[in-house]
């Protein structure tokens, strides 16, 4: 892996980690595109590390409030995480290899369809202010279809936020919070697995410079969509992924000129 590469993979994770684009779908296309290898575990899993300062850096007050009583925050936050957590321990394998790419395309138009979806339905709902209990928990859930690469985790549960009638921000901020225990979850697991490996391959600059990039712009993702979703709707990036949806599927189908794993 070059610096360049590095560094433009670094940034990718960063901004469509906490952008409504999906992250995992933008890397499974780069690396098929760079023709980057699956051995670069260790990469991998230090641009999650650099997507987790991200937020922390961001959500710190949130984040520490989580253990300030009633706890009812932190209650909502483990219920938000069981279903995403269940999925991985009991469909494994089925999530290992949808990394392969094979349902990009479709992926990405999913996400538009539930941008677009949760746009439609919610303007015509009474608003909450308050994230409550049975929220969380259909944001959880919908953070299960979110582990499909293409499908944007960060869309897909601020999208049952918003189908819930939460506040456009409160969504938000809460689906950033339930990116804690996703990103941590993400690393131990990638952490286990280069573990399991004969073999680690490290490369140390490229992989110090992608953290950072991810790390910065992480940061700067998450700063921009808690400022534009109260004065923005997210049909924009609807557009974008359907348009990259199709593309990928005109790719893999038509002009075959990404050489996919």
């Amino acid at each position: 892996m070059s610096i360049l590469e590095a560094a433009v993979l670094g940034i990718v994770q960063g901004l469509t980690e906490f952008l409504p684009v999906s992250s995992s779908g933008h890397l499974v296309l780069l690396n098929n595109v760079f023709g980057i290898s699956s051995e670069h575990l260790f990469f991998e899993v230090m641009v999650h590390v650099g997507t987790l300062v991200a937020v922390v850096a961001v959500m710190w007050r949130q984040i520490l409030s989580l253990f300030k009583p009633p706890f009812r925050k932190m209650g909502y936050l483990i219920i938000a995480t069981i279903p995403a957590v269940a999925y991985i321990l009991l469909f494994a394998d089925f999530a290992k290899d949808a990394f392969s790419g094979y349902f990009l395309g479709f992926s990405f138009l999913i996400t538009a369809l539930l941008l677009t979806g949760a746009e439609l339905i919610s303007k015509r709902m009474e608003k909450r202010r308050e994230l409550k209990l049975g929220s969380a928990a259909v944001m959880g859930l919908m953070q299960v279809v979110g582990t499909l690469p293409g499908v944007s985790r960060s869309g897909s549960t601020i999208a049952g936020g918003l189908l819930c009638g939460i506040d456009r921000k409160e969504a938000a901020r809460f689906s950033f919070l339930m990116s804690v225990p996703a990103i941590l979850g993400a690393v131990v697991y990638e952490g286990y697995s280069m573990m399991q490996a004969v073999h680690i391959q490290i490369d140390w600059i490229p992989t110090i410079i992608g953290t950072v990039c991810a790390a910065v712009s992480g940061f700067i993702a998450i700063k921009f969509m808690l400022a534009l979703i109260t004065r923005k709707k997210l049909y924009g990036f609807a557009i974008y992924v359907a348009v990259l949806g199709i593309l990928v599927l005109l790719d893999r189908y038509v002009f075959h000129l990404i050489g996919w794993a």
